[in-house]
C-alpha cells in the first residue's frame, strides 16, 4: 500500500463542556450564600444585571426559583412533587432548555414556611423587618490579649510594660504563654529577671491561669488563688498522668492521705478550667443559616427555599433596549448582546438551580420521612444513587447538590449529607437499618450504663443483636470512637474519678 495524503471524512460524537454549563456546574455545588456573592460579582461586571428585592422588578425579568414543593403521603401522589401556585400545582421536572420560566416565584404567594418552623428572623425566608436578628445578639466581646492588655497598662509601667506587652503577644487563645523567655529577654536585651517579673505579673491577671506554660502551672495558679496548694495539692498535680489513669491507690500513696481527703482533692481538681483563655472571643462563631426549610403540612411535608439568603436578580430590558437604539460599533454591539446572553443565562441557571435542589431535597424528606416524624432512630439507610435513580438525574448532579447545603426542620439543623448513611443488616433478616440508628442506640447503651458494671464492647454486641442489629464488636469499636466516647476500661477510669 503506498503512503501518502489523502482527505478523509469521518463523523463522530463528543461532550463539549461549555462554559455556560461549566457556570451551572458550578452553581449546584454552591451554598445559597456563596451565590450571593457570585450575583454580586456579576452585578458588577455586567450593566444589564440589577439585584433587587421581591417588590422590585420594575421593568426587568427577574429570576422567579421554583422554591416550594410539597410532598405528599395520599396514595394516590406519593410519588408526585409539585410546585405550590395559584394554579395548584406544577411539575418540577424542567429541561434546561426550556424557555419558559416563571415570572414571579410561588413563595411570594403563600406564607413563608420559615413562620411555621419558628425560624422567622434567623436567616429564614420572609419579613426580615420582624424577625429577631441573633447575629446582633451575639456582639464581639473583648479578645483575651486586649483584656490582659488593659490590666497589664493598669499595673505596671515603662519598661515593664513593653516587656508584659511582648510576652502577652505570645499567650495563645487557651491561656498558655507558647513562647522562650531567654528568647524574649535576648530580643529585647533586658535582664532575664525581668522578664520572669513581667510573667510572674501576667499570671495574676484574671482569668486566673493565664500566662502558664504548662498544665500543671495553670493548676497550681487557681489552686494558689483558692489557697488549696498545699504539700498533699503540690504532689497531686505533680502526677496528673496518675489522675489521668484513675490510679487512686498510687495518689493516696504517693500525697498521704484517705479516701475521703483523695476525693475532696480531686473534685477540686476538676473544677479548676485547664483553657482559662477560652473563655474570651474577639472572633464571632459564623452562624451556619439554613438553605432550605422542611416543615408539616397538611398530611405531607413543604419544602421551601430559604429566599432570605437568595437575593432577586433582575434582567433590565429596558435598560438594553436604550442601550441597543445608541449609535453603536460592531465591537460595542457585540459586548451588549453578549451581556445579554450572559445575563439570561445566569437567570436560567440560577431557576434550574432552585429547582435541582428542590427536587433533591423533596426525594430526601420522603425517603427519610420516618427520621421527620420519629428521630434519628428511624433513619433509613440511603445513598445517592438511591436518590438519582428516583429523580432520574446522574448520581454526580446529586453529589454536588447536596454538598455545602443545610437543612432546618423542627429536630434542628442538618446538613443534607447526614441524611445519606450506610446500611446495616436486621439480626433477624428484617429490613437494614442506618449506622446513624446504630450509633445512636450505642450512645443510649452507654449513657444509661450503671457505673458499677460498665458495658464492654462485647456487651453491646449483645445488647444490640437484642435490639435487632446484626454488627460486629469492631464495628462496636468504631462508632463509639467516631462518637467521642472512651473504652470500657477509660469510662470506668472516668466514673471513679467523678464518684470520688
Amino acid at each position: 500500500m503506498a503512503l501518502g495524503p489523502r482527505l478523509d471524512l469521518r463523523q463522530s460524537q463528543s461532550l463539549v463542556m461549555t462554559p455556560q454549563l461549566q457556570q451551572a456546574i458550578r452553581l449546584l455545588a454552591l451554598s445559597n450564600l456563596e451565590i450571593e456573592g457570585v450575583i454580586a460579582e456579576e452585578v458588577e461586571r455586567n450593566p444589564l444585571l440589577e439585584a433587587g428585592g421581591g417588590e422590585d422588578a420594575g421593568d426587568g425579568e427577574a429570576t422567579s426559583p421554583a422554591d416550594v414543593a410539597v410532598v405528599r403521603d395520599e396514595p394516590a401522589g406519593a410519588d408526585e412533587l409539585v410546585l405550590v401556585g395559584e394554579a395548584g400545582g406544577e411539575a418540577l421536572d424542567v429541561d434546561m432548555a426550556a424557555e419558559r420560566f416563571i415570572d414571579d416565584g410561588p413563595g411570594d404567594a403563600i406564607g413563608a414556611l420559615d413562620g411555621g418552623l419558628g425560624a422567622s428572623g434567623a436567616g429564614a425566608g420572609g419579613s426580615g423587618e420582624e424577625g429577631i436578628d441573633l447575629d446582633g445578639l451575639a456582639a464581639d466581646g473583648p479578645s483575651l490579649a486586649d483584656h490582659l492588655l488593659a490590666q497589664a497598662g493598669a499595673a505596671l509601667s515603662g519598661p515593664a510594660l513593653f516587656v508584659a506587652q511582648q510576652l502577652i503577644d505570645q499567650i495563645d487563645e487557651c491561656g498558655y504563654f507558647t513562647g522562650s523567655l531567654l528568647d524574649v529577654a535576648n530580643r529585647l536585651g533586658v535582664p532575664l529577671a525581668e522578664v520572669e517579673a513581667a510573667l510572674a505579673t501576667i499570671q495574676s491577671f484574671d482569668p486566673t491561669g493565664v500566662g502558664a506554660r504548662t498544665l500543671a502551672e495553670c493548676l497550681i495558679l487557681q489552686a494558689k488563688e483558692a489557697d488549696r496548694y498545699d504539700p498533699c495539692m503540690a504532689r497531686l498535680i505533680d502526677n496528673l498522668d496518675l489522675v489521668a489513669r484513675g490510679a487512686l491507690p498510687q495518689l493516696k500513696r504517693l500525697c498521704g492521705v484517705d479516701d475521703e481527703d483523695l476525693a475532696d482533692m480531686i473534685r477540686e481538681l476538676r473544677g479548676y478550667d485547664p483553657k482559662p483563655g477560652c473563655r474570651f472571643g474577639g472572633e464571632r462563631t459564623p452562624a451556619v443559616v439554613p438553605d432550605l426549610f422542611v416543615a408539616p403540612r397538611g398530611g405531607g411535608w413543604a419544602v421551601e427555599i430559604n429566599a432570605a439568603t437568595l437575593p432577586r436578580l433582575l434582567v433590565n430590558r429596558a435598560y438594553y433596549v436604550e442601550l441597543a437604539g445608541g449609535r453603536q460599533d460592531k465591537a460595542s454591539r457585540a459586548w451588549l448582546s453578549e451581556c445579554l446572553a450572559s445575563a439570561n443565562w445566569l437567570v436560567k441557571a440560577l431557576d434550574q438551580r432552585q429547582r435541582t435542589i428542590i427536587k433533591v431535597a423533596a426525594e430526601i424528606v420522603k425517603q427519610q420521612e420516618g427520621f421527620f416524624r420519629k428521630g434519628v432512630t428511624q433513619l433509613r439507610p440511603l445513598t445517592l444513587r438511591q436518590v438519582a435513580d428516583a429523580i432520574e438525574m446522574h448520581e454526580s448532579t446529586v453529589s454536588r447538590v447536596t454538598s455545602n447545603k443545610y437543612l432546618s426542620c423542627a429536630r434542628g439543623l442538618f446538613e443534607l449529607k447526614y441524611f445519606f448513611t450506610s446500611a446495616i443488616q436486621s439480626a433477624d433478616g428484617g429490613e437494614a437499618v442506618s449506622a446513624a440508628a446504630v450509633k445512636d442506640a450505642i450512645k443510649t447503651l452507654i449513657a444509661a450504663e450503671d457505673p458499677r458494671k460498665i458495658l464492654s464492647d462485647d456487651t453491646l454486641v449483645e445488647l444490640l443483636n437484642a435490639k435487632g442489629f446484626d454488627i460486629a464488636r469492631r464495628t462496636v469499636a468504631k462508632y463509639r470512637e467516631s462518637m467521642g466516647i472512651g473504652s470500657s476500661v477509660q469510662r470506668r477510669r472516668q466514673k471513679a474519678l467523678q464518684g470520688g
